[in-house]
């Protein structure tokens, strides 16, 4: 797209709301791929990647999306050398539930012990008093889920977390938590040619819980003609397409596209702005789903 930077920002997006507390851009900023190769220590260019972070901020993104096993602590560690003090509005979410051996390797761990220290160690690294939206980051097949959930709801109680929310979960696993608190979000991987949450995107609009889609670009790797043919048509790139596809998919939807580079970064955040005519979304829609890895 062909924009001044100036004109850019992420509340051409609209706005969602978590849990009727925090309203923020439907386009936010994950900042997983700021760390080393592997989602392993620090980054390569640690001045770039602090750049990336205050660039975003300044292009009106209020929604940072993050863990602790990114690093593992490298991502959080980042956010708070680049943006605090921070400023009113960003509301900053991270996750829970992976220890991290080693470069591309998580082994889950959502015990009570875990999760306490898993929040307790996040608070430090971002210099907080009390986490805007925690997420349980996976379910732990060895521990029952309600349990990693009360424990959730209970830092919640202590102050320690203002909104809990959910990651890789199946609609069951999200029904059960709101037995025991509200759920603000919920990430799964999602796009417009990965739709095997679609029946969970639908079960968040009706319920108004907001969907956050983890590697929403992924798509442009599938979608071959179609979507190389609309991003021509809007004078756009395929990953604009593919992130406009999500906003127009649902109004609960926030993306959180991440990258370690400005210029890409700002390509994302124009997307924002790109509306899809009926016609190009149905097309996008009908591309067939690719058989992806978990």
């Amino acid at each position: 797209m062909n924009k001044n930077n100036k004109e850019l920002s992420a509340s051409a997006a609209g706005d969602v709301s978590l849990g009727g507390e925090i309203l923020v851009h439907r386009l936010g900023f994950g900042a997983m791929r700021l760390t080393g190769e592997g989602i392993w220590g620090p980054p390569k260019d640690r001045k770039s990647a602090l750049a990336v972070l205050r660039r975003a901020v300044e292009l009106g993104v209020d929604f940072i999306d993050t863990a602790d096993s990114y690093g593992p602590y490298v991502s959080e560690e980042l956010i708070a050398e680049a943006l605090f003090p921070y400023q009113a509005g960003l509301a900053i979410a991270t996750k829970g539930g992976w220890n991290r051996p080693g470069p591309d390797q998580w082994t889950h761990d959502a015990t009570p012990s875990h999760l306490r220290s898993a929040v307790e160690g996040s608070l430090g690294r971002l210099r907080l008093d009390r986490i805007d939206v925690y997420q349980l980051h996976i379910p732990d097949p060895a521990v029952s889920f309600e349990t990693s959930v009360e424990t959730l709801a209970q830092l919640q109680n202590e102050g320690k977390i203002r909104l809990i929310a959910l990651s890789n979960v199946t609609r069951e696993h999200i029904e059960r938590a709101r037995r025991i608190v509200p759920i603000v979000s919920v990430q799964n991987r999602y796009s417009f040619a990965d739709r095997e949450w679609d029946y969970v995107v639908d079960y968040c609009e009706r319920n108004e819980i907001a969907f956050i889609p983890w590697y929403p670009l992924g798509a442009g790797k599938v979608a071959g003609q179609v979507l190389h043919a609309i991003a021509n048509a809007h004078r756009a790139s395929p990953t604009q397409i593919a992130l406009a596809w999500l906003l127009q998919r649902s109004p609960i939807m926030l993306p959180i596209p991440g990258t370690s580079s400005i210029e890409h970064l700002e390509q994302n955040v124009a997307a924002a702005s790109l509306h899809l005519t009926e016609a190009e979304y149905e097309r996008l829609s009908a591309v067939p789903e690719p058989a992806l890895s978990r």
